[in-house]
């Protein structure tokens, strides 16, 4: 569906993340994307469901895209998509605007990432705690083909559930029995917005970093449940902002990998960055084949920091 502003190539986009996460972490940039000029916005609400329905309402005649932030329209679990009822009924505030939530993204990128990494940071054998393999499947089975050890932590960080499991196939199995319910219920009480992404949470959930090489997946589940002390520790993420790298230095980390490229200091969200594509699109939704094409086109590379590199400040940028 194309955007409802007329279309000026000297114009630039706008693009909107309409986050429910904490305004704490709101920006705005602007950047080039495949000959466009585009303006990026971060929005939080801070968990307000209201505010995110009116802030979707006041801007669907200016932005050409939205970004959904701090939750999913979608799970895409194997071949199978589970919409989430209460992000579906938020995104029909934007009007005309397409949404999308980032998961076209997590499905290509994301994969693309794994494998760009694999040359140096060498998945196979290592240990790997994905917070939430249905959060980040496209990731999920990219570590599990690169040979990484996987313990896929779903049940624990979304439902509570002291149980983890290794396989993907078990999770998509878990999902399909699940996911029918847990996609009907409210979306905080399965994933820290507003506040919570503040708020760390200890308890017996910070027994599941033990042991382990690489932390990967939804930064805020790592913010909310891993425990200060991650020395040694890799870490593959989205969207971290300067002082969330000088957090994770401090921490003893030995390397942050992002899976979207680095703008001013912070990594882009993955919800922000698939509506920057469809804007410059100019039609939604993007089949996974021309959205494969665009990432490609625009030659997206993951971002690396090391723990001997220049150290991280969280008033500067880093690149």
């Amino acid at each position: 569906m194309p955007s409802p502003r007329t279309d000026d190539p000297a114009r630039p986009l706008r693009v909107v993340s309409v986050s429910r996460g904490s305004p704490h972490r709101d920006f705005a940039a602007e950047i080039a994307l495949l000959g466009r000029r585009v303006r990026l916005e971060r929005i939080g609400t801070d968990g307000d469901l209201r505010e995110a329905a009116r802030t979707y309402a006041r801007l669907q005649g200016e932005a050409d895209a939205f970004g959904l932030g701090g939750a999913d329209l979608e799970l895409v679990v194997g071949s199978r998509r589970y919409e989430i009822r209460e992000s579906a009924a938020l995104a029909r505030h934007a009007g005309r605007v397409p949404v999308v939530c980032g998961a076209g993204l997590k499905t290509t990128l994301e994969r693309r990432a794994v494998a760009h990494l694999d040359e140096t940071l060498a998945w196979r054998g290592r240990r790997v705690l994905v917070t939430s393999a249905i959060d980040r499947w496209g990731m999920t089975e990219a570590l599990y083909a690169h040979g990484a050890v996987l313990t896929l932590g779903d049940l624990p960080f979304l439902l509570g559930v002291p149980i983890s499991v290794r396989r993907p196939a078990t999770i998509a199995a878990i999902a399909r029995v699940l996911a029918p319910v847990v996609t009907k219920l409210p979306f905080d009480w399965v994933y820290p917005t507003g506040r919570k992404q503040r708020a760390s949470a200890s308890g017996w959930r910070a027994r599941l970093f033990q042991g382990q090489e690489v932390i990967a997946g939804d930064f805020h589940f790592l913010a909310r449940y891993a425990p200060h002390d991650l020395r040694g520790i890799t870490v593959l993420t989205n969207t971290t902002t300067p002082a969330d790298m000088a957090d994770l230095a401090a921490r003893g980390v030995k390397a942050v990998a992002t899976t979207t490229p680095r703008y001013d200091g912070r990594s882009l969200p993955t919800n922000l960055l698939e509506a920057a594509f469809v804007a410059v699109a100019g039609r939604h939704p993007l089949p996974t084949a021309d959205l494969e094409a665009m990432v490609a086109e625009a030659g997206l590379e993951p971002d690396l920091w090391r723990a001997t590199d220049e150290p991280v400040r969280p008033d500067a940028a880093h690149r």
